[in-house]
């Protein structure tokens, strides 16, 4: 039923101004305090400043410092890598004193004797700015190859999964690959042999950053490293000079939900690789 109101004889003015109070002490009031305010959006993580320090073998360097980089004051994670001498056992430093805290045990590369090794490592809710840059002593091979990706990962407050796997081409594929290398090499043809190596998966609760690691293992001198599921590269060394060095590609993708990832990474010519992925998480 629709509510009438009515009102004792008086002017028009009376009456509209008496409509209005009677509106105005019907409708509802905005709240004020604190306790019923929206709560803030909390911020994505996404990736940040980032480099790639590599030298080449025999012409390396102690320390092996990154180029400078501008990172968040606070609230990112930073992520390094260190790929190179066995013997370069050394954790890395920050020109910001950062903590870092290494991901696991380090990874031996095939086939060189247990010589060379890949390691990772990470800053929580590290303290950053300009000309950010890190560094690694190399006690043992101190003119040794290396290359080490240094990555920021903004408003990211953990780690929330990591996987970490060596893939390699099945003994079927590396007998054809031996073959048709032999034959390629007595022709004269470039190696056209490839590969498919699929990382470890990765599990989020919500928005992430994945970055993707990948670190070649044959002694070849230029190679590609692609990756799928949507990654994009953001730094390599595909192309090495003729004294050597470490081969390694860096590759982001943004997520917007929960879910578990992977990533195929297409190689050629044919190689296995150490391979990581992480996932980054607001706090």
């Amino acid at each position: 039923m629709q509510a009438r109101f009515s009102f004792p004889s008086c002017s028009s003015r009376r009456r509209a101004g008496m409509l209005a109070l009677l509106l105005a002490a019907a409708l509802p009031v905005a709240a004020t305090g604190t306790d019923d305010a929206m709560p803030a959006m909390q911020a994505i993580p996404t990736l940040g400043a980032h480099t790639l320090l590599t030298q080449s073998e025999g012409d390396g360097s102690s320390p092996a410092v990154t180029s400078a980089i501008h990172t968040q004051d606070d609230g990112s994670s930073l992520l390094v890598l260190v790929a190179g001498h066995a013997d370069n056992d050394a954790d890395p430093t920050d020109s910001y004193a950062n903590t870092w805290k290494r991901i696991g045990e380090p990874v031996t590369y095939n086939g060189y004797d247990g010589r060379f090794n890949a390691r990772a490592y990470l800053a929580i809710g590290a303290h950053g700015g300009k000309h950010h840059t890190v560094q690694v002593v190399k006690a043992g091979s101190p003119n040794g190859e290396i290359s080490l990706p240094f990555i920021e990962i903004v408003h990211a407050g953990k780690l929330q999964d990591v996987a970490q796997n060596y893939p390699t081409p099945s003994v079927t594929a590396r007998a054809a690959n031996k073959l048709t290398r032999a034959w390629q090499g007595m022709v004269g043809n470039p190696d056209t042999t490839s590969s498919l190596l699929t990382s470890g998966t990765v599990t989020t609760t919500g928005p992430a950053t994945l970055v993707a690691v990948w670190l070649g293992d044959a002694y070849i001198y230029s190679m590609s490293a692609i990756p799928g599921d949507g990654f994009k590269v953001i730094d390599s060394y595909l192309h090495l000079p003729p004294n050597s060095g470490v081969q390694c590609a860096v590759a982001v993708r943004q997520v917007n939900a929960a879910g578990t990832y992977s990533v195929t990474w297409s190689g050629s010519p044919a190689q296995g690789a150490i391979l990581w992925l992480f996932a980054f998480q607001a706090p």
